[in-house]
């Protein structure tokens, strides 16, 4: 199950709204929809969580491109709204790269040629990694703008800290909108 939420600030502080992405289909989109919901060009927060696996912020201010954190990739790699917030960036990768090599031609177990790998260590690779729906394999563990709540209150630490079954609550209890969020949910 997905919640996704707007948190905007104004000059009388934070406005919250849960916002449905059926439309949403790329980061671009995203950050259209957060502007939509910006006041004056102020910071618009965008948060997307899959309950108990992964949660996202994307960070909108004014036309700046988008800052994005991501708790676990691999686990945001399984979710179509996970792979909204994994853009080539993100990872690592050159954009709009598509001499990708074709997966199937390739040996990618680890063993030598006729050589069978272990079944275990196939299930630990698992674990470890996510595959998107474009066949790319993304890390576990958190990605993206680590500093992105920095300045409102979530250092770094605090925020790899959080935990994915409460962390919006978290995080608005941090910038003063518990109360306007709680309206939401």
């Amino acid at each position: 199950m997905y919640f996704a939420a707007l948190l905007a600030r104004t000059e009388d502080g934070w406005e919250a709204s849960d916002t449905e992405l059926d439309d949403v289909e790329t980061l671009s989109d995203l950050s259209d929809l957060a502007r939509e919901a910006s006041v004056d060009d102020d910071t618009v927060l965008v948060y997307i969580e899959q309950e108990d696996a992964w949660f996202g912020v994307v960070r909108v201010d004014g036309e700046e491109d988008p800052r994005i954190y991501v708790s676990d990739a691999a686990a945001a790699a399984r979710s179509s709204y996970g792979e909204i917030l994994l853009t080539d960036e993100l990872l690592g990768r050159d954009p709009g790269d598509d001499d990708v090599a074709d997966l199937d031609s390739l040996d990618l177990d680890g063993t030598e040629d006729g050589e069978p790998g272990s079944e275990a260590d196939d299930d630990d690779e698992d674990d470890d990694v996510g595959v998107t729906a474009k066949g790319e394999t993304v890390p576990s563990g958190p990605i993206g703008d680590r500093e992105v709540l920095t300045d409102l209150g979530v250092n770094e630490k605090e925020l790899l800290a959080l935990d994915s079954t409460d962390a919006l609550g978290e995080i608005a209890e941090r910038l003063g909108a518990a109360e306007v969020l709680e309206t939401v949910r």
